[in-house]
């Protein structure tokens, strides 16, 4: 059976998706931009800043969940740019210890609103 995980602390689906649904231990997100759910924006500077956000916004749903960063076993990064690449890791490490999750860093053509980074994750627990 699958629950829906939504929370305001992370920006809300503007379509036909939820934010997270979790299925038994495991706790799927969609893709989250690096929008500020308190100002509904971008934050000011580049994809350090990107990045940052869109990790806070994956925390927050996690959270909703009663997970943290630490659960998660699997990420996908969508760059609008792979030059960008070396940025993105060095805030991505601030929110990651070893044993890292797994992870796929793709550059794609465009993404929604511009954003120059999206981050997507698989989150686990070994309790239901």
């Amino acid at each position: 059976m699958k629950k829906v995980i939504n929370t305001s602390s992370a920006p809300a689906a503007i379509g036909p998706y939820s934010q997270a649904i979790q299925v038994g231990n495991f706790l799927y997100t969609s893709g989250q931009l690096p929008i500020d759910p308190a100002t509904g924006a971008f934050p000011e500077g580049g994809v350090k800043e990107q990045t940052r956000q869109s990790l806070k916004n994956v925390q927050a749903i996690l959270c909703e969940a009663g997970l943290t960063m630490s659960h998660v076993v699997k990420t996908t990064v969508f760059l609008a740019d792979m030059n960008d690449f070396a940025d993105m890791n060095g805030i991505y490490s601030e929110f990651f210890e070893a044993p890292y999750p797994a992870r796929s860093a793709v550059a794609v053509k465009t993404l929604p609103k511009g954003a120059l980074v999206e981050i997507e994750v698989v989150a686990g627990s070994l309790t239901p």
